[in-house]
């Protein structure tokens, strides 16, 4: 017979104690737990986000800058991340997204507290499964530093989670949520953020446009970008593929068929990595940010709450004048021609010593300006130890017109190898507007970072020549004026050169053939302090000095500021501050800058049409009828230009003019001392004037630009100057003398 304890039943009183324990441990826990939610809320293990931020929640977006089409050159960014609209999301993402991610995502406010219960469940069983919905990814993306990894404080973060995620399924539509969503996800290959860049990286596409296949994989990488990338782990990331396509068929959103099909697929990626240097236009989009940064900060430009506006992470929108065609057609022209040009500077040098004498010195000067030896000294190497290093071969990858080399060199045969590379840099504007429609400011941005387009000065040679007859002519000159072409001395200046064109010479004749005499005669008739005030009138900000050797160039200017000047030719005798930027947006659209034109009137109109004139002249049997021969572009246009060549062929220049664009183009070495050692092919006329030809040939064949093939226009009020010298009989007037194919430009000093 079995015993009874005599405490085996229960009396009334246990049942109340245990009744009332139970639910004092119940009222407690949650007590517990919504003091618990209190504290969280208010901030005590860190802060929650406002009503102000769930209204606009912040993220690091990339600026763009546009074209004159709103075509995109290329962004600003600290996290690669352009936003996309939920219209331009595929069906694809947004089912595969919610099959894999939150299949009850339309069902719940934020919180899945069924999925929660399981996941609890699991994790203490050592099963461990996630357990957000796509909203708490969201606020965890939007408005966490990190995933916490502390038990205690990711417990914390989870109730933060919670919390946000039901605030922001009360601002937000279920389509805003996963429009955020994605636009919010790191990707984790190459600095790429958001769904839209996600697609241009992997697949090169739109997120529009994006296949089934092609969905699933980015979807699949969100659980591990790197363990499920499709560059680094190929499998893996197939297998994860097709794991989000059979969820997309187990919820009804795809077939079996479909399912099949697209498992047999290889993954297809075109990888378009963006990075600072890629794309069009990367000197002009280099310079564009400190300007942007400058103009803010003159005008004051700033945020609500006064910090300034950040281009790295604020999703501007900077629309600019240059036109996609045109930028395209000036950097194959500088390629065309300045990988001929490379060959012949390597055909020069290739058994010759070039760093001797002087020249030794700028190899000490580019080793001590490079990086490598700004870090090894900022580590505390000595002297010793940098040569050390400078003469010991090394991996590197040196740039070459096939494209780059990877090879076996020592630091300082690098220096030697990059200061045996010839630079060019063009800019193309409209006159009538100051549009700069094409800007290519160096060779090659990934290694040579140098913009010469506005940063970079050189000695400007003949181009500033056309300044000296501008003050002639708008002083009532004639350009059928003949004037002595021997070689005279000024004070303590003796001018060199050559004659071309006869003596006396016409003005018109004397730039035609860029003469040096008949040029330092001209400026001592007008002054040097005119012509020095002309050349600044027309935007030519470098120092200009008063000395008489500025007829013939012997002063630095950029070939940003030497375009504009020429525009003022073209525009009847305004001058318009070349433009870089046409207006900057906030993400939303709305208008934080709009440029004004700088116009300034400089030179008469009838004195500016007569310059146009003599620059055709240059053009038409000067120095630069090369243009119209068929291997320099074979233009028959009306159009004019001007050479220019710097003593020691250092400085090679041509600046072309046609109604409606005015183009500058400079050649040279990063050194002065390192040059070709002859004209054939030193010269303005030959190491510049064929990139303004190869440019303006693809320009013309292109009808939808619609720039004018006709005559320039005469100016409003008409011409009270004869211009046709040949009326007037006589070489020196107009008749073509038998002239040498290489006519010298260069200074004569």
């Amino acid at each position: 017979m079995k015993r009874e304890s005599k405490n085996s039943k229960l009396t009334a009183e246990d049942i109340q104690r245990y009744t009332r324990n139970f639910w004092k441990i119940l009222l407690g826990i949650i007590g517990f737990g919504l003091l618990f939610i209190f504290l969280v809320r208010i901030g005590l293990f860190g802060s929650l986000p406002g009503f102000d931020e769930l209204e606009n929640p912040q993220s690091n977006l990339a600026s763009e800058i546009l074209a004159d089409d709103n075509r995109i050159l290329g962004t600003y960014y600290k996290e690669n991340r352009s936003n996309v609209e939920y219209k331009d999301l595929s069906p694809y993402l947004v089912n595969a997204l919610i099959a894999t991610e939150d299949k009850r995502f339309y069902g719940h406010s934020g919180i899945d507290y069924s999925r929660t219960i399981t996941t609890v469940f699991h994790t203490l069983t050592g099963n461990k499964q996630g357990g957000s919905t796509i909203t708490q990814q969201l606020a965890l993306n939007l408005f966490a530093e990190k995933r916490e990894r502390n038990t205690i404080k990711r417990i914390m973060q989870k109730l933060q989670e919670w919390i946000t995620a039901v605030r922001l399924e009360r601002n937000y539509t279920k389509e805003e949520i996963i429009m955020m969503y994605f636009n919010t996800v790191d990707f984790g290959y190459k600095n790429t953020y958001g769904i839209k860049s996600a697609a241009r990286t992997f697949f090169n596409t739109t997120p529009d446009k994006l296949k089934l296949e092609e969905a699933a994989v980015l979807v699949g990488m969100l659980k591990g970008p790197t363990l499920y990338s499709p560059v680094r782990n190929v499998e893996r990331s197939k297998d994860r593929r097709n794991l989000v396509m059979a969820n997309m068929r187990n919820e009804g959103f795809i077939s079996n068929e479909e399912l099949e099909a697209a498992k047999e697929k290889p993954l297809k990626l075109e990888l378009n990595v963006s990075s600072y240097g890629e794309g069009l236009a990367p000197y002009f989009r280099a310079v564009l940010k400190d300007e942007i940064k400058k103009e803010f900060q003159r005008l004051g430009i700033t945020k609500e709450d006064g910090t300034p506006y950040d281009l790295d992470r604020d999703g501007l929108k900077v629309y600019t004048p240059i036109n996609y065609e045109m930028q395209e057609y000036a950097e194959a022209a500088q390629k065309e021609w300045m990988q001929k040009l490379q060959r012949e500077f390597d055909k020069q040098w290739r058994s010759r010593n070039p760093f001797t004498g002087e020249r030794a010195k700028l190899l000490q000067t580019g080793m001590r300006r490079s990086d490598r030896y700004i870090q090894m000294k900022n580590d505390g190497a000595s002297e010793e130890e940098i040569k050390k290093a400078f003469n010991t071969k090394t991996s590197m990858t040196i740039f070459t017109w096939r494209g780059n080399v990877d090879t076996l060199m020592t630091p300082m045969d690098s220096i030697k190898y990059n200061k045996l590379i010839l630079r060019n840099s063009m800019m193309s504007m409209e006159p009538k507007t100051g549009h700069i429609k094409a800007w290519v400011g160096g060779i090659n941005f990934e290694h040579f970072k140098y913009d010469q387009v506005k940063m970079g000065i050189r000695q400007v040679g003949s181009t500033a020549k056309p300044f000296t007859y501008a003050v002639a002519i708008d002083n009532d000159y004639s350009p059928c004026q003949p004037i002595p072409n021997y070689q005279q001395t000024y004070g303590d200046w003796t001018p060199r050169g050559t004659v071309q064109g006869g003596n006396p010479i016409t003005l018109k004749n004397a730039l035609k053939y860029s003469q040096n005499y008949a040029s330092a005669y001209l400026i001592n008739l007008v002054g040097a302090s005119n012509v020095a005030d002309l050349t600044r009138k027309m935007g030519v900000t470098s120092t200009v000095p008063n000395y008489p050797s500025i007829a013939l160039g012997a002063y630095e200017a950029s070939v940003y500021d030497m375009v504009g000047a020429y525009s003022a030719f073209v525009n009847h005798g305004t001058w318009i501050k070349p433009m870089m930027i046409l207006r900057v947006e906030t993400k939303d659209g709305t208008v934080l800058y709009e440029n004004r034109p700088d116009v300034k009137k400089v030179l008469n109109s009838e004195s500016a049409y007569i310059m146009v004139d003599m620059l055709k002249g240059v053009v038409d049997g000067g120095t630069a009828s090369r243009l119209r021969r068929a291997e320099f572009g074979g233009l028959t246009y009306p159009m004019g230009g001007k050479t220019g060549t710097t003593n020691d062929n250092s400085d090679a220049w041509f600046i072309g003019v046609t109604p409606d664009l005015v183009t500058g183009v400079w050649t040279g070495a990063e050194d002065r001392s390192i040059s070709f050692s002859n004209m054939q092919y030193g010269q303005g006329a030959a190491a510049a004037l064929p990139v303004f030809g190869l440019y303006m040939k693809r320009v013309y064949a292109n009808s939808k630009l619609n720039y004018s093939k006709e005559d320039f226009p005469l100016p409003p009020d008409g011409l009270s100057r004869t211009i046709d010298c040949s009326k007037y009989g006589g070489v020196y007037y107009g008749g073509e003398p038998k002239e040498p194919e290489l006519q010298d430009d260069r200074l004569g000093f």
